[in-house]
């Protein structure tokens, strides 16, 4: 069995139309949060989560949005709270709201968490892939974060530890859409990344009257 891993989307639909047309055959596709905020496009990616049935689980920027959660977000962050909550409909904020921060997929195997395990609904805890260690481990075989739009992937005996990377903002230097396979019977994990039009995204979010720097700071991957 295979299973499509992707993070913090970030309203970025071009950056999600292109990861999902270069992803290969998967039996399952996840996402482990921050499906709204930053980009244009936040009722377009919570829309295509939504046809795709897709397991998510709560970020930060969704809880913002959502469930009306203070966070001491900056500028551009908060700038991108406030697009999406004036561009989600009901039905779309009620589907964000009900994203647990926590879930299991595929018989359990797979545990979805935004942040750090052992703190998924509050978001303080940032867990880069040089943290990654067996401790975060349960009894899953996958465990899946987003948070820091960090790739990396760590295998140790308990499990494997997965950060499938940013769709929508990648922070590590790379400015290509970021998103991972996972293989449950061989329990190998590959990652990905694939271009898509950072101009694009750039003159959307000026038209949208977003601070620029949430486009300028895509080319860099940072």
């Amino acid at each position: 069995m295979k299973v499509g891993l992707i993070s913090d989307i970030h309203g970025n639909r071009v950056a999600l139309e292109a990861v999902l047309e270069d992803m290969p055959d998967v039996d399952e596709l996840c996402c482990a949060g921050d499906v709204v905020g930053y980009n244009p496009w936040p009722a377009d990616c919570v829309d295509a989560l939504r046809e795709r049935d897709v397991p998510t689980v709560m970020g930060n920027h969704d809880a913002a949005v959502a469930a009306e959660t203070p966070f001491r977000f900056n500028g551009m962050a908060q700038a991108g709270v406030e697009h999406a909550e004036i561009q989600l409909s009901d039905d779309q904020l009620e589907w964000l709201a009900e994203l647990p921060a926590e879930r299991r997929v595929c018989d359990g195997r797979v545990k979805l968490v935004h942040g750090h395990p052992d703190d998924p609904d509050r978001y303080t805890r940032y867990t880069y892939p040089r943290e990654f260690s067996p401790r975060l481990l349960g009894d899953e075989d996958v465990l899946v974060l987003g948070h820091t739009h960090v790739q990396g992937v760590e295998r140790f005996a308990e499990g494997i530890v997965v950060n499938p990377g940013s769709v929508g903002q990648p922070r590590d230097g790379d400015p290509r859409a970021g998103y991972a396979v996972v293989d449950l019977e061989a329990l190998t994990v590959d990652t990905h990344r694939v271009e898509y039009d950072v101009e694009a995204v750039q003159e959307a979010v000026s038209e949208a009257g977003l601070p620029d720097r949430i486009g300028t700071r895509l080319a860099r991957g940072e």
